[in-house]
């Protein structure tokens, strides 16, 4: 395993929420959605009509990674309808693939709909620009993680994260007190890296592992020589990657340092990052600027009771 992924472990626990959290939140998105009642359906539909109905992958391309399956089985049951995975959160979608079916009152289905959908499309679109990502490393996978950072949308982060990993990515913290990260304004504020990891130090001792971000070659040599437990490179170059590598190689040093790389990475760039052999490359933008994955409902049968 990653030796990354081994200091994140526990980044990884509020993937572990239990059943009762993640209704509540649930229950608070349709509450959101619904108001007072659906006013549409109540007028136009009988409440002893039942219904059958199936949510389909809308893309034209296949490749899509489907998530939020769970989620969504769980927003139809609180509106009290049965439904069906037909297929597993974080499987490869085919083009116009089903993924659920959905049974129960017409009306109750038509209310959870929206919610689930746009959680499904949410969730799907950040784990499908996650394995993008991952199939770009190439053989490089084999070295290197693709992380998530905290750009998430307030509210959402558990459902985020949860997409990345989905998606065949890392979580990294998940909230501030699981880690410590000396990061750029820090230093700006304290004065220097080593002040600040030694005012870190003074506190926890070793009884917390440390994260520092650098902006150039002697800021490494500063964390690694301050014992700092990762060091994240933040917005270097591809080239000046490569070569801080060879020099900590060079040093004797990679082996005593977790490195990340921050910044700037794109699909196009990230096989070059890569390349350079970090431990991790953290990408902001698998959850704040991805294309979310198309899903429509489509209701196939009900009875025939009618106002």
């Amino acid at each position: 395993m990653n030796k990354y992924k081994d200091i994140y472990n526990n980044a990884q626990i509020p993937l572990k929420k239990n059943e009762v959290e993640i209704r509540s939140l649930l229950t608070d998105f349709l509450n959101e959605d619904i108001g007072t009642g659906d006013i549409t359906s109540n007028t136009l539909i009988n409440e002893k009509i039942d219904a059958t109905a199936k949510i389909i992958c809308k893309n034209n391309d296949d490749g899509a990674v489907v998530s939020g399956l769970s989620e969504a089985k769980t927003i139809f049951d609180i509106c009290g309808c049965a439904s069906t995975p037909l297929v597993n959160d974080g499987s490869r979608l085919k083009e116009k693939t089903a993924v659920m079916v959905i049974q129960g009152s017409a009306r109750s289905i038509l209310k959870a709909e929206r919610t689930a959908l746009n959680l499904l499309m949410h969730m799907s679109g950040i784990s499908t620009k996650t394995s993008q990502f991952v199939e770009k490393l190439g053989e490089y996978s084999e070295f290197v993680s693709i992380s998530s950072t905290r750009k998430t949308s307030p509210g959402l982060r558990y459902f985020d994260k949860k997409s990345v990993v989905l998606g065949g990515g890392i979580s990294h913290r998940y909230r501030l007190d699981q880690l410590i990260l000396i990061k750029d304004n820090h230093i700006a504020i304290v004065g220097s890296v080593i002040k600040a990891i030694e005012l870190v130090r003074s506190k926890y001792g070793s009884n917390r592992k440390i994260e520092c971000e650098v902006c150039d070659y002697d800021g490494i040599i500063d964390a690694i020589g301050s014992g700092v437990d990762i060091v994240m490179l933040d917005n270097f170059a591809p080239d000046l990657v490569h070569r801080s590598m060879e020099k900590i190689n060079n040093l004797g040093l990679r082996d005593k340092i977790i490195i990340e790389v921050s910044g700037g990475i794109t699909l196009d760039n990230i096989y070059e990052y890569a390349s350079a052999k970090p431990d991790v490359i953290s990408v902001g933008s698998l959850t704040h600027s991805f294309q979310s994955v198309d899903y429509s409902l489509e209701i196939s049968s009900s009875n025939d009771v009618f106002f």
